[in-house]
């Protein structure tokens, strides 16, 4: 049969997937980064962080108690470390936190507070010792016995420690009991070596300042008992009027007892007054670092009470507004209960990586269908191809070009089922894709019936013809 129809050109089939595999890849990318970044946060949340303390003197309580708090925070594995920073002293440490080369110092409240500093712990409270050795025996002392502060003018009076801050106190001590600091001779001496000093030393008082069980002030006490003489216990009677004049000091009193020794030194209580030691961290640190901190902090403190009896000193931070040295937040949230829960302290950042992460996903959206959107056009004229195939298979002429058509349609059934694959399609476009090729096929069918059926009547019809002579 001659004069055959022809076949439009039909778009060439899609090539392997490659759109499809590019947006696995780019999910895959997506949900790797976001477990990246979880994990990261997680990791930076949760890694120790190590704060330098600045401490000193050497060989001083405060030493010891910073070191045995650093190796109780490494044995507990707990969030804050602690790098011990030695100094010179108090004022020393003062500075270091002031200049930024540490987070934490602990100073004395007595003196110059740096601006940027805060509390964070009373590690203890210092009261302050005046006595008057005994006279030596046989020997006759010229002049009254000194049973007052302001019987010290004209007298000769030892410091223990090397600190100005020490001398600075007694010369608060003298004016508010009414001597002239100019008219006393003061002398200092280091504390590890302050017994031994005061043997060999000739004064005619002696001052100490630290805790009430302090080793260094108790052996220095001892130290003036000569002779089967026990020395004599000077009151500060202005106590009270110190405390109102200068806030970083407070009335107190000596217990009796309170330096060991026989008979109890003192045999009664003395009147006093008392300043703190303060663990105190830079204004800039965060508040959950300190909070955490501090929570820390005092938890070791009753595990350590046993092995280190000054650990029994620390005590919180005064929390109210008008303290001599303010409460850094976190401590105060700590000790007020206020510290704030995981969710107080990352619900804001939750919302945010919530809102990224469905811009994300929305932006992933996006840029699927952008990848697939020739995918989808390109399916879209198949589909179109398909309904026009069935109108040439009904006018076909010859089974070859039937089969051809049905090869054409193969072709375009592979390409249609890899786009829903890939989400480039959707049911609805497969269902219409499916009634189409279902219809196809039923043309080819009735065409091929048909064909077939003519082809068988051809020869007959000619033999009719050839017997009537027509032909």
């Amino acid at each position: 049969m001659t004069g055959g129809l022809e076949l439009a050109a039909a778009p060439a089939p899609s090539s392997p997937r490659q759109p499809g595999r590019q947006t696995l890849l780019v999910a895959i990318g997506l949900v790797l980064a976001l477990i990246g970044t979880v994990a990261g946060g997680y990791y930076f949340a949760l890694r120790p962080e190590a704060l330098k303390i600045a401490v000193g003197p050497a060989n001083s309580d405060d030493i010891k108690v910073v070191q045995t708090l650093t190796q109780a925070f490494a044995r507990a594995h707990g969030y804050i470390r602690l790098k011990l920073v030695q100094t010179d002293g108090a004022v020393a440490s003062a500075n270091a936190l002031s200049q930024g080369s540490v987070d934490l110092a602990i100073i004395r409240g007595d003196l110059d507070v740096p601006k940027n500093a805060q509390a964070v712990a009373t590690l203890r409270k210092n009261v302050v010792v005046i006595w008057v050795p005994p006279p030596a025996k046989g020997k006759r002392k010229s002049g009254a016995k000194i049973s007052r502060i302001s019987q010290l003018a004209g007298h000769r009076i030892g410091v223990v420690g090397r600190t100005e801050a020490n001398v600075n106190l007694l010369k608060v001590i003298l004016q508010q009991s009414g001597v002239d600091p100019n008219k006393v001779d003061i002398v200092q001496f280091p504390a590890a070596e302050a017994a031994e000093a005061i043997r060999s030393q000739k004064a005619d008082a002696y001052l100490a300042a630290g805790p009430v069980n302090s080793r260094i002030t108790a052996e220095a006490i001892a130290a003036t008992a000569k002779d089967g003489g026990e020395p004599t216990f000077l009151a500060i009677d202005s106590a009270e009027a110190i405390a109102q004049n200068h806030p970083v000091y407070e009335s107190a009193e000596i217990p009796s007892g309170a330096f060991s020794g026989s008979p109890q030194r003192p045999d009664d209580e003395v009147k006093t007054i008392s300043f703190n030691h303060h663990i105190v961290a830079r204004k800039g640190l965060s508040d959950t670092t300190v909070a955490a901190l501090a929570r820390q902090l005092f938890a070791a403190r009753q595990q350590l009470i046993a092995e280190f009896p000054l650990a029994a000193k620390i005590e919180t931070p005064d929390t109210d507004k008008d303290a001599v040295i303010p409460a850094h937040p976190g401590a105060a949230a700590f000790v007020d209960g206020e510290e704030k829960t995981f969710l107080d302290k990352y619900s804001d950042y939750i919302w945010w990586a919530l809102m990224a992460l469905s811009a994300t996903g929305s932006l992933g959206a996006w840029f699927a269908g952008y990848l697939k959107r020739d995918e989808r056009s390109t399916n879209s004229h198949l589909r179109e191809r398909l309904l026009d195939m069935i109108a040439f298979a009904r006018r076909s002429e010859t089974t070859d070009e039937l089969d051809q058509l049905q090869s054409e349609a193969d072709a375009i059934l592979r390409d249609t089922l890899h786009c829903f694959e890939d989400g480039a399609i959707q049911e609805g476009a497969l269902a219409a894709f499916n009634i189409a090729l279902e219809q196809f096929h039923r043309a080819v069918a009735d065409r091929k019936v048909l064909l077939a059926a003519m082809t068988q009547n051809l020869p007959r019809a000619g033999a009719q013809l050839r017997a009537t002579g027509t032909l």
